[in-house]
């Protein structure tokens, strides 16, 4: 009884701290002058809900030359069996094969795919060689969390203003 009710007590933090805790977005920029990208991921840690150093916003900056798509399928546990589709980044050490880590990109094959595409484009040539799109960008600070309370205590993305002030601007 002691062993389930601890059990059940860690299994709460850990599901109220991934729902409230996780920011509304996780966005990636890119700077093509700079040639670098920035990341800004959420880290959390299963075994230690308590910790403060062990959860929460993390922004890395890795080189473009060093990072190269790769999308990957599972089949998931799903109630008729489902394919699971995802395309991530990896971060490769400079000069060699060996991936160093892995951050998510899109979910779909084909959505990743165009993503990376509209991305290598971008790093290329520039905003001007983009598509033009019909509808503006999405700003996920703005989104509009009326009927769900997890999105609405979501915390909101914000940069460190070094990292913002980097990301945005040339050398």
């Amino acid at each position: 009884m002691l062993l389930s009710s601890i059990s059940g007590f860690w299994l709460g933090i850990y599901a109220w701290r991934m729902t409230v805790q996780a920011p509304l977005d996780e966005p990636i920029r890119f700077n093509r002058l700079r040639r670098k990208v920035y990341v800004y991921r959420y880290h959390h840690d299963g075994l230690r809900p308590f910790s403060r150093t062990a959860w929460g916003v993390r922004t890395e900056v890795y080189d473009w030359n060093d990072l190269r798509a790769e999308a990957s399928s599972v089949y998931g546990p799903m109630g008729t069996g489902g394919l699971i589709e995802s395309v991530s980044i990896a971060v490769m050490k400079p000069g060699t094969c060996q991936v160093l880590e892995r951050f998510h990109f899109a979910h779909g094959t084909m959505q990743g795919e165009m993503y990376w595409a509209m991305a290598q484009l971008f790093m290329q040539q520039g905003p001007q060689a983009l598509p033009t799109f019909p509808r503006p960008s999405r700003d996920w600070n703005n989104e509009d969390a009326r009927f769900n309370l997890a999105r609405r205590l979501a915390p909101k993305v914000q940069w460190p203003a070094d990292i913002d002030l980097q990301s945005r601007t040339a050398p």
